[in-house]
């Protein structure tokens, strides 16, 4: 629980301080084995340092007001899809490429790959960072496995070899410190069965003193090198093939399995598969055949389809017979018993995007250590699309991922009626981030604004 936006809320809305001072100590109760006038002490400090903090965006000083204010969208997270994978997300993820701007790297932000490389001294440089699936913060090992695979994967399809790990672990008050170990062996686990160590990170306590409850939150990331060109989804041409590996996923498929009783599925998940796909082209001299690497990740084969094909410039089209082969037959078993859409969620297959002439020696290299499968082609155009029982559809991710647990299914996965005027907001929160960004940075190089 969020003590300084609880209160916030409430200080916003007018209530009196006395009425919040018993709410707070309350809501207090529920976590703290607190006497009363402890409780009363703590609310009373929570509640002067919110009020004196909602007053930090009405200082006289310009530049101090700038900084201390932030441009509001008037979108929530959840309510836009943010962080589900989907259209929404995309959307705002394009808006953070646009603040970030060109950084003058090989690949950054602007291309939407889930990793990016700078060059050095004739060499490239890969780093990524993934967070750890939300709903396995009560299963640490797991998310941190996980989280570890997915940062070592996008470092991987971008031709770079992964050579070393870092962690960020935010626990909240409550929380046993058992969760941090955990997570940790997770994450280390996944460095030994790939030879990547983890050398370092940071331990903190989500909100301070201020978020009480036991939830973890952390992330995992990863630096690379190479010596030849990343494989960046920009690499994809009109005549290339596709090439799907088989997927038995990672954090979102164990939160299905999880979260639907299907436990054993998770056994499924524990595997080190897709860099051993990958090590195998390295090894096989393979990797300079390839145009193109992606994991399908965000918001399954249709989220990843429609930002190669943004980024590329070019259309995918998939054999919608051959996609379902990629998936692990017990987990594509789960899937289809709770109606998720296979490939709207993360399935963790290594995709290669590649010539058709070089196919046969690619396969035969991964066959070695995973199915791998032929499952469609590049040509020039827009977007993606899928032929199924020999009809060509659209083939495009919704605004949110395929709910795979009770409560997305609750949420849904369509667009909100308000969409455009949300975009409208969101457009000018990016442009007043992106006009604060230049403007701090003209105060600081000494152009007084």
């Amino acid at each position: 629980m969020d003590l300084e936006g609880f209160a916030r809320r409430r200080v916003l809305k007018g209530l009196g301080e006395e009425a919040i001072l018993e709410e707070l100590s309350e809501a207090l109760g529920e976590f703290k084995d607190w006497e009363g006038e402890r409780r009363r002490e703590f609310s009373e400090a929570v509640l002067e340092e919110v009020k004196t903090a909602l007053g930090a965006g009405r200082v006289e000083d310009p530049v101090l007001r700038r900084l201390l204010t932030c441009p509001e969208a008037g979108v929530r997270m959840g309510e836009f899809g943010v962080g589900s994978r989907g259209e929404g997300d995309f959307y705002v993820h394009r808006k953070i490429a646009e603040i970030v701007g060109d950084t003058g790297a090989l690949v950054d932000a602007r291309e939407q790959d889930d990793a990016g490389v700078v060059a050095g001294n004739g060499r490239y440089i890969t780093l990524a960072v993934d967070g750890m699936h939300s709903r396995l913060s009560e299963f640490p090992f797991l998310a941190g496995f996980h989280a570890a695979r997915a940062t070592l994967r996008d470092v991987y399809v971008m031709g770079s070899r992964p050579v070393a790990m870092l962690s960020d672990l935010h626990l909240a008050d409550d929380g046993d410190v058992g969760k941090l170990f955990d997570f940790t062996a997770g994450v280390a686990a996944v460095g030994e069965l790939t030879s990547t160590p983890l050398v370092s990170g940071s331990t903190l306590r989500i909100g301070g003193d201020m978020v009480l409850g036991e939830r973890l939150v952390a992330a995992v990331g990863a630096v690379g090198v190479s010596d030849s060109a990343p494989k960046a989804r920009r690499g994809a041409e009109a005549g290339d093939i596709i090439l799907l590996t088989e997927g038995s996923g990672g954090g979102t498929i164990t939160t299905i399995a999880i979260y639907n009783a299907w436990y054993e599925v998770v056994r499924r998940t524990l595997n080190v598969d897709f860099m051993k796909a990958c090590n195998a082209l390295a090894e096989g001299r393979l990797l300079d055949r390839l145009h193109a690497m992606a994991d399908v990740t965000n918001g399954g084969l249709r989220g990843d389809a429609e930002e190669i094909s943004s980024t590329a410039g070019k259309r995918l089209v998939f054999h919608g017979e051959a996609l379902e082969k990629a998936v692990d037959p017990r987990v594509l078993e789960m899937l289809r018993a709770l109606n998720i859409d296979p490939l709207g969620i993360s399935t963790d297959s290594l995709m290669l995007i590649l010539p058709e002439g070089d196919a046969d020696e690619v396969k035969g290299a991964l066959e070695k250590v995973t199915g791998v499968h032929e499952v469609g082609y590049v040509e020039e155009g827009k977007g993606a699309r899928i032929i199924e029982g020999g009809e060509e559809k659209g083939f495009r991710p919704l605004f949110r991922e395929s709910p795979y647990t009770k409560v997305k299914k609750v949420v849904g996965e369509k667009a909100p009626e308000a969409a455009e005027l949300m975009r409208e907001g969101i457009d000018r929160a990016a442009e007043g981030a992106s006009e604060k960004k230049r403007d701090i940075l003209k105060y600081i190089k000494g152009d007084r604004v």
